[in-house]
């Protein structure tokens, strides 16, 4: 009796460090969560939501334009913010429209700010070059900017953010539960 005793607690001892090792793999390498810290990229995301960081998709490819990331930021904390340029494009707003390589893209996720805006536009006027100075987003390096464009400290203050202090991409709100949902 005492053995088959000592062989369940061996059991469930091994499916328990299983189950740490497993969470701490999930945690490090592929998926985390983060919670929204101010106002920067409202309307699209609200202070104090709750998100799952993809960590394994900017592991494995190429970060796509107007994906929502999460990085490290010079002040040692994590920034979430929207990718506006990717190596070697060149970047300008005028009058509140975003030229990326001479070519005008639509921001649907800004409409309901623009919206709201009465007194200026939403985003000011700016060249990369004004910014950061340089006339293009150098290799290895992504332009991010919070939808929030008048209360958001992005690549305009802290400049360009290297491939190494991404964490991932995050889409998923998954608190509070009546916002629940995925993001583009």
């Amino acid at each position: 009796m005492a053995k088959k005793k000592k062989s369940e607690v061996w059991e469930w001892s091994k499916a328990l460090i299983i189950a740490v090792l497993l969470a701490f793999v999930i945690r490090y390498f592929l998926f985390a969560p983060i919670v929204v810290d101010g106002e920067s990229m409202m309307p699209t995301l609200h202070d104090q939501d709750r998100m799952i960081v993809n960590k394994l998709n900017y592991k494995i490819s190429d970060p796509k334009r107007f994906d929502i990331i999460v990085f490290h930021a010079p002040e040692g904390k994590d920034y979430i913010k929207r990718i506006i340029g990717l190596p070697g494009d060149t970047l300008e707003y005028k009058d509140d429209v975003l030229y990326i390589n001479g070519k005008a893209y639509e921001e649907p996720y800004l409409e309901e700010y623009k919206k709201q805006v009465v007194d200026g536009p939403l985003t000011e006027s700016f060249t990369l070059e004004e910014k950061t100075g340089e006339k293009t987003v150098p290799e290895g390096e992504l332009f991010v900017m919070g939808d929030n464009r008048r209360d958001s400290k992005d690549s305009r203050h802290i400049g360009t953010v290297s491939f190494e202090k991404v964490l991932g991409n995050t889409s998923v709100i998954y608190w509070p539960i009546s916002d629940i949902r995925i993001i583009k």
